[in-house]
């Protein structure tokens, strides 16, 4: 879609800028000349002197420290802008043209799943009844997808790997932007879902597609029942998720991170190799290798159990 198309539609000045095809909304780290990125947040603005973008959406308090190779388009609010352009990119989920999916002949189809358009399918896979496996979507080797799996368009699904009954992979994250009423305006996620070798997600899990880019499932994690994990979250290789583990967008482990049952992160987190989460612990900060974490707030999981023990000790003598 053109520049200037989209700058219409918000109603936008074109005047002093440049026209060119823009071929997708980007990030800064991944965009090219002819991507449009946004910038609502002063912490991102040391990034662009290395961004290739063509433009990007920027505040007019921040246009002027946009680099000369980046067009600067001042709108009074950027995220909001991107999530209204953000539909322009929107793909659709079912198609009606593409090829018949290749499916193995070591592989089992079985009666009542649904296949899309450029499905392909490895060697050795049981796809269940009531599967739907979305366009575009590759399986690997040796794969088990069980009853009532949703795979959206694009996934990408290793070697050996097994999601269990009811599970969808490549849905909607959950974002969106606020006009000044209040109304809540969809950010249409135009990412994928990417599940590497060896790895199992239990029953009932939700995994989020990225807004742009990828969510990504490294080799060798496990992830129990009943787990929600947000848009762009990037799980660590051998990383274990116990049942309800809830990870907000963006949030990103080392590898072998073990998270107990209902621990959750806030968004744009990162959690350090080989560090684990007690039950119920919330991560609101970035969290360093090799130790261990408790609580709410969260504390290191020694001072969190000694101050569990006082807390005990505290209420039985009021009592």
């Amino acid at each position: 879609m053109r520049l200037f198309e989209m700058m219409k539609y918000l109603d936008i000045d074109t005047s002093n800028l440049k026209d060119f095809e823009v071929k997708s909304l980007s990030t800064l780290e991944e965009a090219t000349p002819s991507d449009l990125i946004y910038i609502d947040q002063d912490k991102y603005l040391d990034k662009l002197s290395t961004c290739k973008a063509g433009a990007t959406l920027v505040s007019e308090k921040n246009a002027p420290l946009i680099p000369s190779h980046i067009q600067a388009i001042v709108v009074k609010n950027p995220h909001l802008a991107f999530a209204y352009l953000s539909s322009f990119f929107a793909r659709e989920m079912f198609e009606e043209s593409g090829a018949e999916p290749k499916v193995a002949s070591s592989s089992k189809v079985m009666s009542g799943a649904y296949l899309g358009r450029d499905v392909e399918i490895g060697e050795d896979c049981v796809i269940m009844a009531g599967a739907v496996i979305g366009d575009r979507v590759k399986i690997g080797n040796g794969c088990k997808i069980f009853p009532n799996v949703v795979l959206y368009a694009d996934t990408l699904i290793g070697d050996r790997v097994s999601i269990h009954a009811g599970s969808v992979v490549g849905s909607d994250g959950f974002g969106y932007a606020h006009t000044q009423d209040g109304a809540h305006i969809k950010i249409y996620h135009n990412g994928r879902v990417v599940i590497e070798d060896d790895v199992e997600i239990g029953a009932n899990c939700t995994l989020d597609r990225a807004v742009f880019g990828e969510t990504r499932i490294k080799k060798g994690s496990k992830i129990d029942n009943l787990v929600q994990i947000g848009h762009n979250c990037i799980i660590g290789e051998h990383t274990i998720l116990v049942s309800q583990v809830g990870l907000a967008g963006s949030t990103t482990t080392g590898r072998n991170v073990v998270m107990g049952g209902q621990a959750g992160s806030g968004g744009h987190i990162h959690i350090g190799d080989f560090t684990q989460i007690a039950g119920r612990g919330a991560v609101g900060k970035n969290l360093p290798p090799h130790t261990k974490w408790g609580g709410h707030p969260l504390m290191e999981l020694d001072e969190w159990m000694k101050f569990y023990v006082t807390l005990r000790r505290m209420v039985k003598k009021q009592g």
